[in-house]
């Protein structure tokens, strides 16, 4: 029954991450975006996944843990890529 409820958890906060990454994607832009938010949750993520290892308790929730972390990747990935954009821009308006 735990790992129902922490499946539940980490898939509910998983289910936000294709929002944001679609966001992040056309918005076009890293303006409102925290980096410093980004790395604490991949920090999160890497301890769940470690915790999960270290303890040999890899159940089918691990696979949670793992897709949200590769989400939030991906998220961290478009700030800098938005981050460009945005230099980009402000050059051009210069």
């Amino acid at each position: 029954m735990p790992e129902l409820f922490e499946a539940f958890m980490v898939i509910s906060f998983g289910i936000s991450w294709p929002i944001s990454i679609s966001k992040s994607y056309t918005s076009r832009t890293a303006k409102g975006k925290s980096i410093v938010f980004l790395i604490f949750i991949l920090f999160g993520y890497l301890c769940g996944i470690a915790s999960k290892i270290i303890s040999d308790n890899i159940t089918y929730v691990f696979i949670f843990y793992v897709i949200n972390f590769f989400m939030v990747f991906v998220d961290f990935c478009l700030y800098f890529r938005n981050r460009k954009l945005d230099a980009k821009r402000d050059s051009q308006s210069a």
